[in-house]
């Protein structure tokens, strides 16, 4: 709809203040970056790139000059000379992109264009995209499923379900603050935990445990009495119990190197925990772990909505 490829039921699409809902695509000024390169397999990676340019009537001296520019910023100088077939998945896409930056565009289009890459290559390529957003400073609008591409690139996130937007705002917020528990088991690795409580006075009840709860959850308890969802995430757990330890059994565990994930079966169901490297456990075996509860977040056990 922002490109004008879809025609939008209502509302305004503005691009730099004006109004560009009865424009066609091409007046748009914008530039897509798409998941498959959609690169032209006959030309050459020179030819590729300024295809947009000679479409637009650039001049010849004008186009070679800013196809060298940006295969300079995307490190693929070397390369103008060979075609698609003969370039890495990597090199397709950073080709991909230098199509996009020759245009120069007000706005930058990216329809998830880090899918088709490994996990390793996928890294790499998120922060040469993130290094180049910081060069050029154009606006960009990038389609991801990649919780971790959205939280290390945006300067805003919008996280959408079924059409309809759950949450919007920084990084920051939508990590430290989720609107609901679809917003809060999105963003995060591994996800946040839920479990199912019974909200008591001023503690959370897993069946016998009761964990209390910090002054702003239970002030929140104390209008919503009865059934809930406590939201914990894994890195806030502790290896110390303290005093009101959440009990459970592990069930599998997953030494990581930097550090150690435990899935720890409780009263109100499952649980992953993210702990240090030398904790000793394994499956089968009782456990209690301390609980950051300041840190934990209250949903509505029928809307999954934050409770406020």
């Amino acid at each position: 709809m922002i490109a004008g490829l879809e025609s939008i039921s209502s509302g305004e699409v503005l691009i730099g203040g004006r109004v560009v809902n009865d424009l066609p695509p091409r007046e748009r000024d914008v530039a897509m970056v798409f998941q498959d390169y959609a690169l032209y397999p006959h030309k050459t990676v020179f030819e590729n790139m300024a295809f947009s340019l000679r479409v637009r009537g650039a001049r010849k001296d004008e186009i070679r000059p800013r196809v060298q520019e940006a295969a300079a910023m995307l490190g693929i100088d070397a390369l103008l000379d060979r075609r698609p077939a003969q370039l890495s998945g990597g090199q397709r896409q950073r080709v991909a992109m230098g199509r996009a930056i020759v245009r120069r565009p007000q706005v930058f289009l990216f329809d998830e264009p880090l899918s088709n890459l490994d996990a390793k290559l996928r890294g790499q390529v998120r922060a040469e995209i993130k290094k180049l957003h910081q060069a050029l400073g154009t606006t960009t609008v990038y389609v991801t499923h990649d919780q971790v591409e959205a939280m290390t690139m945006a300067d805003r996130i919008v996280i959408m379900r079924d059409g309809v937007i759950e949450q919007d705002g920084t990084p920051e917020q939508v990590y430290n603050q989720p609107a609901s528990t679809f917003v809060g088991g999105f963003i995060g690795a591994p996800a946040m935990n839920f479990l199912t409580v019974t909200l008591d006075g001023g503690a959370a009840r897993l069946g016998p445990q009761a964990l209390p709860l910090c002054p702003r959850n239970a002030a929140i308890a104390a209008r919503h009495q009865g059934a809930a969802i406590l939201g914990i995430r894994p890195e806030h757990f502790r290896p110390e119990p303290g005093p009101h330890p959440l009990a459970g059994t592990v069930q599998i565990v997953e030494p990581l190197g930097s550090d150690t994930l435990l899935h720890i079966g409780t009263e109100g169901g499952t649980v992953t925990a993210r702990l240090p490297p030398d904790t000793r456990a394994s499956a089968g075996q009782r456990i209690q772990l301390g609980v950051d509860i300041a840190k934990a977040h209250l949903f509505d056990a029928a809307t999954g909505r934050v409770l406020a």
